[in-house]
């Protein structure tokens, strides 16, 4: 390691500080704590750790090195090359967080321009300028509701078909509030749902979460739930797929009063599990209980048009102790990313590639469902997504796919016991005919095996 402090530096700096030795410094610490005895390798050079990174990277499966019909709340969507080239230009490949915010108008033009498109896909009246993923702007939602009702109604009902890890991230989020109930209804294979859920709702339910389309792919017209709700006096929020929102119907439309979801499908890679973006949008008289910030567009004294920092009730600024949460960014860098991806497309653009998508999965659906012994879930309309009941264990099938350069999807039983012996199937753009066909042959191998 490269010190750049000589021996005489250290002495003038122990020597101003008042001490004596480098040990001094640490005299507060209990003594049996100070040096301990770490069992560490010997000590490598630079060129050998960077060998040892390049083996431990290469020993990872890429998605442009398989065939990909993984999903699961992150897609293997074509990221044109404008977004990488625009997104690493020096003037936005900075730091995510303007705290002099008014100085940095190209990024507040950005987040400005993704607050926009985000409300005009969601159909709703506003969004923020972004969360860390999906999941924390899920468990913002329940947040913004339960401020929303200061408290006195403490029920949040999610959804059994709402991504898992989501659910989990909820009930984190949540946990230090000793008055809040989470109740999980409506599971996987439930002929009521989401009936179930509407019949569930109550005075004090604070607030009602579904996914759409939901974690097993499927897509249902929540419009009857959101009348429900809205007769209950509680708010509903939905988390949606963004690419599917350029052929299904807005969850405006359902009488959502959150929409919030995953940005990765818009223009971010997958890398390997991060980094992503959470959207959060609501309606405006939901404003000034939502976390985050809002970026709003002025004019100066000049009469020149000028972007800032219009709402930004969160920790750091104004709220304090008040703040509607104590745990969340923008994430600028990716929001400007989704930026990019969602006006390269335009409206028609995306609902193209929406289209590319269903029709494909649909393809694929109709063609493994004729294999003897798999059996697709042909109950419910599905987007991009389907459930596939398997001849054998999911997780040998996968295992015979990926030696034959196939990522296949994901298998149940993890999540929901019931269905241990189903796989979750995705389909984007990215997917030939030729590979959907190649996985057909694969699986009919697959259960001959």
């Amino acid at each position: 390691m490269y010190i750049p402090h000589t021996p005489s530096e250290r002495d003038e700096m122990l020597r101003v500080v008042g001490k004596s030795s480098l040990e001094d410094l640490f005299s507060n610490i209990p003594e049996k704590f100070r040096f301990p005895d770490l069992d560490l390798p010997e000590a490598v050079t630079e060129m050998e750790v960077e060998e040892q990174f390049s083996d431990l990277a290469n020993a990872n499966f890429a998605c442009d090195e398989l065939v990909c019909f993984l999903g699961a709340g992150v897609y293997d969507h074509y990221v044109p090359a404008a977004v990488d080239m625009l997104l690493r230009r020096g003037d936005f490949f900075t730091a995510y967080t303007p705290y002099q915010p008014e100085i940095s108008q190209g990024t507040l033009q950005g987040i400005f321009e993704f607050q926009s498109l985000i409300a005009n896909l969601t159909g709703m009246d506003v969004s923020n300028a972004s969360h860390y993923d999906g999941a924390t702007a899920a468990g913002e939602a329940c947040l913004s509701a339960y401020h929303h009702f200061r408290g006195k109604r403490p029920r949040i009902i999610l959804s059994g078909a709402v991504h898992p890890h989501y659910r989990e991230t909820i009930h984190t989020y949540l946990c230090g509030f000793e008055d809040i109930e989470i109740i999980e209804a409506g599971m996987a294979e439930d002929p009521a749902y989401p009936q179930r859920l509407a019949d569930m709702v109550d005075d004090q339910t604070a607030l009602i979460l579904v996914q759409y389309p939901d974690f097993l792919g499927r897509v249902f017209n929540f419009s009857e739930l959101g009348q429900v709700a809205h007769e209950h006096g509680a708010l509903m929020a939905v988390s949606a797929n963004p690419i599917s929102l350029g052929l299904l119907t807005p969850p405006s439309e359902f009488g959502a009063d959150f929409v919030v979801g995953e940005g990765q499908p818009l223009g971010i890679p997958m890398n390997f599990g991060g980094p992503y973006l959470g959207f959060f949008a609501t309606r405006d008289e939901l404003i000034r209980k939502i976390s985050g910030r809002l970026v709003g567009e002025t004019v100066d004294s000049q009469e020149k048009r000028g972007y800032v920092l219009t709402l930004t009730a969160r920790e750091q600024h104004i709220r304090r102790e008040k703040a509607t949460s104590n745990i969340c960014t923008n994430q600028g860098l990716m929001a400007l990313a989704a930026t990019i991806y969602l006006s390269l497309l335009g409206k028609g653009g995306l609902r193209e590639l929406a289209e590319l998508c269903y029709h494909k999965s649909h393809y694929a659906a109709q063609q493994i469902n004729q294999i003897p012994g798999y059996q697709v879930d042909s109950k419910h309309v599905f987007f991009n997504e389907f459930v596939v009941n398997c001849p054998n264990d999911p997780l040998q099938i996968n295992e015979f796919l990926l030696n034959e350069g196939v990522l296949g999807g994901l298998p149940l039983g993890e999540y929901y016991p019931e269905l241990k012996t189903q796989m979750l199937i995705a389909v984007t753009e990215k997917n030939s005919r030729e590979s959907i066909d190649l996985l057909c042959e694969l699986l009919k191998e697959a259960a001959n095996d």
